[in-house]
C-alpha cells in the first residue's frame, strides 16, 4: 500500500487528504500531523487522514511522499523536523504560496537521498482550517511544480501523477518566475483587498456605508477574510516582487485619479473599454483551458 504523509491539516492539507482519499481509496494510506490534537481529530473524523501521528518522525515513517502544508514561514522548521525520519528515495513536496525561499530551505535542510518538488496549488478560499477543507478544491486548478536541483525524474513524475489524481493541472515552473508572476495575480490582489476594507470599513462613515455594500464590495473584499498569518508570510517571503507590483499598481491608480480629476469622460471610457477587453480575453482563455 502506498503511504503519503501530510504535515499541516488546514484548508489545503485537509483538502489534499480528502481529494487523495477520494481518488485512490484503500490503495493509499494518508498519515496526518498537526500540532493541534483537535485538528487531527477533525481530520480523521472527516476522512482526510487514515491515521493521525503524534510527532513528525512517526508521521513520515515509511512514506513515499511527504506533503508539507504549513504556512510559508513555518516551512523551514517543518523541513528540519522531518529530515531525519525520511526514507532514502522518498519525495517531499510543499504547498507554499512562494517558492524561492522554500526551495533554498529545502536544499539546505533535506538529505541528498531525498527529492524535493516545490508545489503551489492555485486554489483556495477566504475561509481557513480543517472545517473548510473540500475534496473539490483543486479540481481544474493550475498546480505549480518546481523540481529541486537534486530531484530525480521519477520523483517529479510521482508528484505529477498525484496532482493529476486530485483533478488539478500541473505546470512546471522556475521558482523565481513563479514568485514574480504570482506576486501580480495573487499577492497584489490580497493587499488591495485588505487596503479596500481598511479604507472603508474602518472609516467613520462605515456605519452608514455598510447597509449599502453589496456584491461588488463583497467580491473585492473577499480576500481580506483570509488568515492573517498567511498574508503576513506571503509578504515576508516575496517582498521584492510584491513591491514592484504595488508600484506598478499605484502608477495605474494615479493615472485613473488624474483622469477622474480632469473630468476627461472620453479618456476614461477609452481606458475602461481597453481594460474590459483585456479581462474578457482572459475569461475566454480560462474557459477554453477548462474544457477537457
Amino acid at each position: 500500500m502506498e503511504r503519503v504523509s501530510i504535515i499541516g491539516l488546514g484548508l489545503i492539507g485537509g483538502s489534499l487528504g480528502l481529494a487523495l482519499k477520494r481518488a485512490r481509496g484503500k490503495s493509499l494510506e494518508v498519515v496526518g500531523y498537526s500540532r493541534s490534537p483537535r485538528t487531527m481529530a477533525t481530520a480523521y473524523q472527516r476522512g482526510a487522514v487514515d491515521r493521525a501521528a503524534h510527532d513528525l518522525a512517526s508521521a513520515v515513517h515509511a512514506c513515499q511522499i511527504v506533503i508539507l502544508a504549513t504556512p510559508v514561514m513555518a516551512m523551514k522548521e517543518a523541513l528540519e523536523g522531518v529530515a531525519a525520519g525520511l526514507a532514502p528515495g522518498s519525495v517531499v513536496t510543499d504547498t507554499a504560496s512562494t517558492k524561492g525561499q522554500v526551495m533554498a530551505w529545502a536544499e539546505a535542510c533535506l538529505p541528498p537521498t531525498v527529492s524535493f518538488i516545490g508545489g503551489h496549488p492555485m486554489a483556495g478560499k477566504e475561509t481557513s482550517g480543517i472545517g473548510a477543507a473540500d475534496a473539490d478544491l483543486f479540481h481544474g486548478c493550475t498546480y505549480c511544480l518546481t523540481p529541486g536541483r537534486g530531484a530525480t525524474p521519477e520523483a517529479t513524475g510521482l508528484v505529477l501523477k498525484l496532482v493529476e489524481a486530485i483533478g488539478a493541472r500541473p505546470l512546471l515552473i522556475d521558482a523565481a518566475k513563479h514568485d514574480e508572476l504570482v506576486a501580480g495575480i495573487s499577492h497584489l490582489p490580497l493587499l488591495l483587498s485588505y487596503a479596500l476594507v481598511e479604507a472603508t470599513a474602518l472609516s467613520p462613515a462605515w456605519p452608514e456605508m455598510a447597509p449599502l455594500a453589496a456584491t461588488g464590495y463583497r467580491d473585492l473584499s473577499r480576500l481580506a477574510s483570509g488568515h492573517p498569518d498567511m498574508a503576513r508570510d506571503i509578504c515576508l517571503s516575496n517582498r521584492d516582487n510584491i513591491l514592484r507590483w504595488l508600484d506598478r499598481f499605484l502608477e495605474e491608480l494615479n493615472g485613473y485619479r488624474g483622469l477622474v480629476a480632469s473630468g476627461q469622460g472620453d479618456a476614461l471610457e477609452r481606458a475602461f473599454r481597453k481594460v474590459r477587453q483585456a479581462r474578457e480575453q482572459w475569461l475566454k482563455m480560462k474557459q477554453a483551458h477548462s474544457k477537457p
